[in-house]
């Protein structure tokens, strides 16, 4: 009955092993799902929405309470559409994927613009040729300046230093560089400073880095946050694709060169027939063969081959005869014989495994000797059943 129950338990567990390797699969799809396309998401530096060390939630929550509305904006179009009207303040971290054209198109469109952390290609092109310099200490730095903003902070810590274009004012001043550039033209503002050592939510508390982000980036009752997005990229200034870069006619060649093969591969294919099986025409007995690699030894006069074949033979019968294990080693077979017919191992040694014939005649002479020693065996293992 066990036996008979074996094979429907056995499918049992294998179907529901399957079961729980697809059950396995799924919830490592739901749950790499959950985090690729919801739920959890890595938010970077100076993201409005981040509450880590490095985010700017703290900002935008006290701006919000002062009655100040701030629009997030996380691709170019969005903020475009967020800017119509002109009256709005627009905060932006570097953004290397726009051109200058498009830097300008987009800053254009605000009445005050505050660069949160700007890099020296947008200094040059939106502060007359400013750029970025130094790093200053992590202590206080006295405005010492007469831009509203900074001067109601007094103090703060301003991280990265930059140097003032044509026209360009600064505030915060270390050593022959400053915290803050400030440029107004036509109603128009630009404020570049580095908003990561003042107005992230790690260092809004410090001296007086609140009193100075609220004032910049509190400018009008509605403030645009822009979080620049790769695809914001213009078309110009992407990179040529390969198929910008080839001549015309490369694709046809290739498309024509793919077709020739497959057609090649069609009409090389049809030559051969199906696979099919078919018996062979005879049936070649054993002592057929060994006949005929004797005959094969003996044309090539290798008398050492043949004698190593009839050796092993042998020794697999002496292993059968003396119940040894199949894979036994040579030297197992020498020591068992030895000691079954209480003759010298060198000597047994020496049949079974060292002498080396050079001619016929030693061939034949170690075959017979080889014959002789299992035929011992043989009688020895009879004898010993016989008595017992």
């Amino acid at each position: 009955m066990s036996v008979a129950e074996a094979p429907p338990r056995s499918r049992r567990r294998g179907a529901l092993g399957w079961a729980a390797l697809v059950v396995a699969v799924l919830v490592v799809a739901l749950v790499g799902g959950t985090l690729v396309f919801g739920g959890y998401s890595q938010r970077d530096a100076l993201d409005p929405e981040s509450a880590g060390a490095d985010g700017t939630r703290a900002v935008v929550r006290v701006l919000e309470q002062q009655g100040v509305r701030v629009v997030i904006a996380r691709d170019r179009r969005a903020a475009e559409r967020a800017l119509e009207g002109g009256e709005a303040s627009l905060a932006m971290r570097d953004a290397p994927m726009l051109s200058d054209d498009a830097l300008r198109d987009v800053t254009g469109r605000a009445r005050h613009v505050i660069l949160l952390e700007p890099r020296s290609r947008t200094l040059d092109v939106l502060l007359n040729g400013s750029r970025t310099g130094g790093f200053a200490d992590d202590r206080a730095v006295a405005a010492d300046c007469r831009v509203p903003a900074a001067a109601n902070a007094a103090t703060a810590r301003v991280g990265e230093l930059m140097t003032p274009g044509d026209g360009v004012r600064g505030c915060f001043p270390v050593d022959g560089e400053v915290g803050l550039l400030f440029s107004e033209a036509n109603g128009r503002t630009v404020t570049a400073l580095d908003a990561l050592a003042t107005a992230t939510n790690a260092t809004l508390p410090l001296d007086g880095n609140a009193a100075l982000a609220l004032a910049v980036l509190g400018q009008t009752d509605t403030l645009v946050w822009y979080v620049p997005s790769p695809a914001d990229a213009d078309r110009a200034a992407d990179a040529p694709t390969l198929g910008e870069l080839t001549p015309p006619w490369v694709t046809p060649g290739i498309l024509m060169l793919l077709v020739a093969a497959l057609v090649s591969a069609l009409w090389r294919g049809r030559r051969f027939g199906p696979l099919v099986t078919e018996r062979l025409p005879v049936t070649v007995r054993a002592n057929e063969t060994t006949e005929g690699r004797a005959r094969l030894y003996a044309t090539a006069r290798d008398a050492p081959h043949a004698l190593d074949e009839l050796r092993r033979a042998a020794r697999s019968r002496l292993q059968r005869l003396l119940g040894l294990p199949t894979r036994s080693a040579p030297d197992q077979v020498v020591d068992a014989v030895a000691e079954r017919l209480g003759a010298d191992r060198a000597r047994v040694r020496a049949i079974l495994a060292d002498d080396r014939p050079r001619t016929d005649r030693d061939l034949v002479a170690a075959a017979d000797r080889l014959r002789d020693l299992e035929a011992s065996v043989r009688a020895a293992v009879r004898t010993e059943g016989t008595t017992r």
